[in-house]
């Protein structure tokens, strides 16, 4: 079974001048007296709710003490202002970013849509980098064969398709990059927002292609700033504050609450 458990996690940005002698030891000795002071209240000044100063050690706190279990079948829905820490904790599930605060385990194959031109060559034309792309993962000749006929169908680029992707316009490299990254069938969907970026007809043919691809994966973890896709592909939302979890619980009745706060705001 699909899962994803993450227990007091927390994720650090530290900032250190040129000067700093050991990255690690200092972000690891210098967050855990931080964190520990700023539950006590004992003079570490908190700028924000997600910078924490202690003496000459600065550090931007990205996750808080996250604790949070995702079971399979669940469709998880991640809301917030910009900065709450959406996106980095997306980026944390999927393994790009690494912490030693806390702990994150993760059960099951993770696919992450959240750079729409990740992995693509630009000296490649699309078809090149499609047939790469599927070199990669393993698949056979048949198999990149169907996937090169089935990416050209969705991105509708013509002879483009044969020409080098650093000639794309961005619009024209999403349309290839989204159809890589949507052609796996993952256990565990990680995605962000940005697969709404395109003209009217391809957010139509991207939702359309997302749906299928949702209702076969076993744990969907989002972030949208689109509350009714939200309300329409998720059962629960976790709503973010300061890189905190401030409310977690069934899709409308979190959503409802975050509008209500908004329209107060």
């Amino acid at each position: 079974m699909a899962s994803i458990r993450l227990s007091d996690y927390s994720l650090v940005y530290p900032m250190f001048h040129g000067s700093a002698r050991s990255f690690k030891k200092s972000l690891v000795r210098g967050v855990r007296q931080s964190l520990s002071a700023s539950q006590r209240s004992d003079g570490v000044q908190r700028v924000g709710g997600n910078i924490v100063s202690q003496a000459d050690t600065t550090m931007v706190l990205a996750l808080d003490s996250l604790t949070l279990s995702i079971g399979s079948g669940e469709r998880i829905g991640l809301i917030g202002h910009n900065g709450a820490g959406k996106s980095t904790l997306l980026r944390a599930l999927a393994g790009i970013y690494e912490s030693p605060l806390g702990t994150l385990a993760i059960d099951g194959e993770i696919h992450a849509l959240l750079d729409p031109q990740s992995g693509m060559n630009p000296d490649l034309t699309g078809r090149e980098n499609i047939r790469q792309y599927g070199q990669m993962i393993g698949l056979d000749r048949k198999a990149i064969a169907r996937l090169e006929q089935d990416v050209e169908a969705f991105a509708e680029l013509g002879a483009f398709l044969d020409l080098p992707v650093r000639l794309y316009s961005s619009g024209m490299a999403i349309r290839v990059g989204f159809g890589l990254a949507t052609a796996p069938r993952p256990e565990i969907l990680l995605m962000d927002e940005w697969f709404m970026a395109g003209d009217h007809h391809f957010q139509d043919k991207a939702r359309e292609r997302l749906t299928r691809l949702i209702e076969h994966v076993r744990i969907l973890v989002m972030t949208s700033h689109s509350l009714p896709i939200l309300r329409s592909w998720c059962t629960r939302i976790v709503w973010m504050k300061s890189g905190r979890i401030h409310q977690d619980g069934p899709a409308d009745a979190i959503i409802d609450a975050y509008e209500a706060e908004q329209g107060q705001a």
